[in-house]
C-alpha cells in the first residue's frame, strides 16, 4: 500500500493519542532529509521519525535510535532554538492530504507563549518538512524550493505556506454517495484510475480494494457502468471512508513466500489468501514492514555472489549432463557389435573372403541378418574387430553411467543450494551455505572457525502445529543434516518433497501418535520449503526418522528411505503458526 492519505490519517490518530501534550526534549537531523524527535510524555518517551526522502517519505514512532552528526545542520539548529522543550498541542491532517501538521507551543526569548507549526509533507519527490509561525509564514524548510524549481509554489523563508491544488481532487471525507457517483460516471478512464484520480489521499491500492468490495472489474471504463453499479460502488467507497473517519483500522502486513509485499491499515478483501501479520499500531506495522523489506533486499544483494557461482556451475553441469546422455545413447549399438562378432566367429570358417557383407542366420531369433565386412580382412578378423568395438563401447557405457550419476547428484545438490538461498533470511544462513559450497570445493575456504561458531547460533525454522506438536524446518543442507541425524529421535516423523530439492521437516512426536491435521501441516511446510512451492500441489514423502539413512559419500542432507507414505498437498502455510517462546 502506498503511503497515502488513509495511512497518514491512521498515523495522525496514533500520534494524537501518544504524543499530544508531550514535550520535545531532543531534535536530531540524522540525514539531510530526516528528523528524529524525542518526545517526553507522562508515561515515558517516544521517538518520532520524520523523513522526506523523495524515494521513501515516512513518518512513524520508532523504537530505534540513530546517532546525530558531529555538526548539526542549520535547519536542525533552528528547530532546536525555537522548539526545544516545546509542547505538542495537537497533530492534524488537512482533509486526506498526505500532510501532517504538528502544532507546538513554546516560550520565546522574552518568555512569551508562541505557537509554531512543523508541517510534514509526504508527497514523493515533492516531500518536505516546513517550519512556520502561527500565521503560516514560512520560517524555513528542510528543502528550500525556489521559483526556478517550482512554478506552483515557493518554499522559502518569508513566503506564505499554502497547499497547492493542481489536480482538482475532491476531499472524500466531505463527499456523499451521490457526489461520488456523479463524479465517477463522468469519466472514461478505468474505474480504479477514476477513483484515485478524483479523490484526495486515495492510492491505486485503495481504488482496487473498493472495486473488489463492490465486485466490479477495476479495469472497466467508469463511463460504461450501469446506474446500479455506480450506486453500489459509491456505497462501498463511502463505507470505506466512514471507517477511516471513525478510525476503524486493521494494521496488517501481507507476505508472499515470507517476503512482505504490501501493508494495509484497513480491512482488506483484495489480499485474502496471502500470509499476514496484524499489528496493534500503525507505527509498529510500518517499522516492521520497512525493516523486513530492507533486510530481504540486503540479504538478496549479499547472496548475489553465491547465486552467481551456483548458477554458473549448474549451467555447466546441465550442459555436461546433456552431452553425457548423447554419448551414452551412442553406446547402445554395442550389443549389435557383440552379436556381429559372435556370429562371424561361429560361421567364419565357412564364409567367403573378399566380400563387403555376408548374410547369416541369427540363431537367437532364427532370422537372417546382414553383417557389413571389411573386404581387406578375413571373416575372423572382422569378428575380432566387432568384439573390440563392443568392448570399447561397453567401457564407455560403464564410465558414462557412473559420470551421469555423479553429474545428476551434483545438479541435485546445487539445486538444493538454490532453494536454500531463496530461504535465507539472515547473514548466518548465507555463512552456512558458503561453508557448504567451500566444503564441496566450489569456492575457496575462508575462516572456517568463525563459520562454525556462527553455525551453532543459527537455528532452523520452528513452527507449532494446531494440535501443539513442534515442527522444525531446515533452511539449508547443513541444517537438514543436523535436524535429521543429530536432533530428531527414531520415533519422530520426517517429511520431504518427493524427488525435488527441499527442506527436511521434523515433527517431534514425543512418543505420541500424530493426528491427521499435524501430518497435513508438516507436509504443507515440506511442500512450501521446496522447489515446488509455486505449484498447485506437491507430493510429499513422510516416514519415521528411524527409516531415514544417510548415503555415504553424498552431499550433506542427502538421504535414502524405504516403506514411506506419501500425500499430495497444497504448499500453503498461512494457517501454521511460527513458534515463539
Amino acid at each position: 500500500m502506498a503511503f497515502d492519505g488513509i495511512t497518514i490519517h491512521a498515523l495522525v490518530d496514533e500520534f494524537n493519542n501518544k504524543l499530544s501534550g508531550g514535550r520535545l526534549s531532543k531534535i536530531v537531523q540524522t540525514e539531510k532529509d530526516e528528523l528524529l524527535c524525542t518526545i517526553k510524555v507522562p508515561s515515558g518517551q517516544y521517538r518520532l521519525l520524520l523523513s522526506c526522502n523523495p524515494t521513501l517519505p515516512l513518518a512513524y514512532i520508532t523504537s530505534t535510535n540513530k546517532s546525530a552528526p558531529l555538526q548539526a545542520p542549520m535547519f536542525c539548529m533552528l528547530l532546536r532554538k525555537h522548539l526545544n522543550n516545546g509542547r505538542i498541542m495537537d497533530i492534524t491532517q488537512p482533509g486526506l492530504e498526505r500532510i501532517i501538521n504538528i502544532r507546538i507551543e513554546h516560550l520565546n526569548e522574552l518568555g512569551d507563549l508562541c505557537t509554531k507549526y512543523l508541517i510534514v509533507e509526504l508527497m514523493g519527490k515533492h516531500s518536505n518538512i516546513i517550519f512556520t509561525d502561527e500565521e503560516f509564514n514560512i520560517i524555513d524548510s528542510i528543502k528550500r524550493v525556489s521559483a526556478a524549481i517550482s512554478s506552483v509554489r515557493e518554499v522559502l523563508p518569508g513566503r506564505k505556506y499554502f497547499i497547492p491544488n493542481t489536480s482538482g481532487k475532491t476531499d472524500p471525507l466531505n463527499s456523499t454517495r451521490a457526489s461520488v457517483a456523479n463524479r465517477l460516471k463522468e469519466l472514461s478512464v478505468s474505474l480504479s484510475k477514476a477513483i484515485y484520480q478524483s479523490f484526495t489521499g486515495i492510492s491505486p491500492f485503495i481504488a482496487e480494494e473498493v472495486c473488489v468490495r463492490a465486485g466490479i472489474d477495476a479495469s472497466l471504463p467508469a463511463l460504461e457502468l450501469s446506474e446500479n453499479e455506480i450506486t453500489h460502488l459509491s456505497a462501498c467507497f463511502c463505507n470505506l471512508i466512514e471507517d477511516v473517519a471513525e478510525n476503524n483500522y486493521k494494521c496488517t502486513i501481507f507476505y508472499d513466500n515470507q517476503v512482505p509485499f504490501e501493508f494495509s491499515v484497513i480491512e482488506n478483501e483484495m489480499e485474502k489468501g496471502y500470509g499476514c501479520q496484524e499489528f496493534s499500531s500503525v507505527s509498529k506495522m510500518l517499522e516492521t514492514y520497512y525493516a523486513q523489506k530492507s533486510n530481504h533486499t540486503r540479504i538478496h544483494q549479499k547472496s548475489a555472489d553465491l547465486r552467481q557461482v551456483v548458477t554458473t556451475i549448474l549451467e555447466r553441469n546441465h550442459k555436461k549432463y546433456s552431452l553425457q546422455e548423447n554419448q551414452l545413447k551412442d553406446t547402445e549399438k554395442r550389443e549389435k557389435y557383440r552379436l556381429y562378432g559372435e556370429l562371424l566367429s561361429a560361421y567364419g570358417y565357412s564364409l567367403p573372403e573378399d566380400s563387403d557383407s555376408v548374410k547369416v542366420l541369427n540363431y537367437y531369433t532364427n532370422e537372417e541378418i546382414t553383417i557389413p565386412l571389411d573386404r581387406e580382412l578375413t571373416p575372423l578378423e572382422n569378428s575380432k574387430r566387432y568384439f573390440d568395438r563392443y568392448a570399447k563401447l561397453k567401457r564407455t557405457n560403464d564410465a558414462l553411467t557412473s559420470q551421469i550419476a555423479k553429474t545428476s547428484d551434483e545438479i541435485a545438490h546445487l539445486e538444493s543450494v538454490m532453494v536454500a538461498l531463496d530461504m535465507a533470511t539472515a547473514y548466518e544462513d548465507l555463512l552456512q551455505i558458503r561453508e557448504e559450497l567451500s566444503e564441496a570445493g566450489y569456492i575457496k575456504k575462508h575462516n572456517q572457525k568463525d563459520n562454525r561458531s556462527r553455525r551453532i547460533k543459527n537455528e532452523p525454522l520452528h513452527y507449532i502445529s494446531t494440535d501443539g506438536f513442534h515442527i522444525y524446518v531446515g533452511k539449508n543442507n547443513i541444517q537438514n543434516e543436523e535436524l535429521t541425524f543429530h536432533f530428531a529421535s527414531g520415533n519422530d516423523w520426517w517429511f520431504h518433497a518427493k524427488e525435488i530439492p527441499g527442506s527436511h521437516v521434523i515433527v517431534k512426536s514425543n512418543g505420541e501418535e500424530l493426528p491427521d491435521r499435524t501430518f497435513e501441516e508438516a507436509a504443507a511446510l515440506a511442500a512450501y520449503y521446496s522447489k515446488g512451492k509455486n505449484q498447485s500441489k506437491v507430493e510429499v514423502d513422510y516416514v519415521e526418522k528411524k527409516s531415514v539413512k544417510k548415503v555415504n559419500g553424498k552431499a550433506p542432507g542427502f538421504v535414502i528411505y524405504h516403506t514411506n507414505y506419501s500425500m499430495s498437498i497444497t504448499p500453503d502455510i498461512s494457517g501454521i503458526k511460527e513458534y515463539t517462546e
